[in-house]
């Protein structure tokens, strides 16, 4: 006999038929998700390429522009950013608010060798906080460089093209160059990117 005071509903737990359809629906929508998501991997490594090719634009760009407007006469105190004073010549230096960027051609050089001072278009496009980062302090931050002759390729690791050891690192399939202008009054190259392995 039931009294007054047991006001418990009647509880009942799922059936097997039940769990069984719900891991089914989670399995498929698990198949249809994940390779979306590896492919927003890839999106977000060529976004990060393409604004590290806008950054490299913008200060080769703007190192010019300070060469252009200080016509080649040498600062007389030294550089707020550090690096001593500029010379402001064509193949010299320039102040930069971090330091002293060395140039080539009137433009950010691309043959300056990676964590050297005064640094190339590796520390005037400010891709990490290190003005002139090494390769290891590159890739900290996601990024990887390689410089030979005058020209610099930018990459972005992470992608199945990325080889070299932890500290060392590079993708010759997701980055793009920089290519310093081979005379004065020309412009520096920059190639358009390149994503196979992102």
């Amino acid at each position: 006999m039931k009294t007054s005071l047991d006001l418990r509903p009647a509880t009942r737990g799922f059936t097997l038929i039940e769990l069984v359809i719900v891991i089914t629906i989670l399995g498929i929508l698990a198949a249809i998700a994940l390779p979306k998501f590896v492919s927003l991997q890839s999106d977000a490594r060529i976004a990060k390429l393409m604004a590290a090719r806008g950054a490299v634009n913008a200060a080769a760009a703007i190192v010019h522009a300070g060469y252009l407007a200080r016509g080649g006469v040498a600062d007389g105190a030294a550089c707020p950013g550090g690096g001593g004073a500029a010379t402001n010549a064509v193949n010299g230096t320039l102040c930069t608010e971090s330091g002293l960027v060395q140039m080539a051609n009137g433009y950010p050089s691309g043959a300056v060798a990676l964590g050297a001072t005064p640094p190339g278009i590796v520390g005037a496009a400010g891709l990490v906080s290190t003005f002139s980062p090494t390769l290891a302090q590159l890739n900290a931050e996601g990024f990887g460089a390689a410089v030979a002759g005058s020209v610099t390729t930018f990459s972005v690791i992470g992608g199945a093209g990325t080889a070299g050891a932890a500290g060392a690192q590079v993708n010759d399939t997701c980055s793009f160059t920089y290519t310093s202008p081979a005379a004065a009054g020309a412009a520096p190259a920059v190639s358009v990117i390149t994503t196979a392995g992102c």
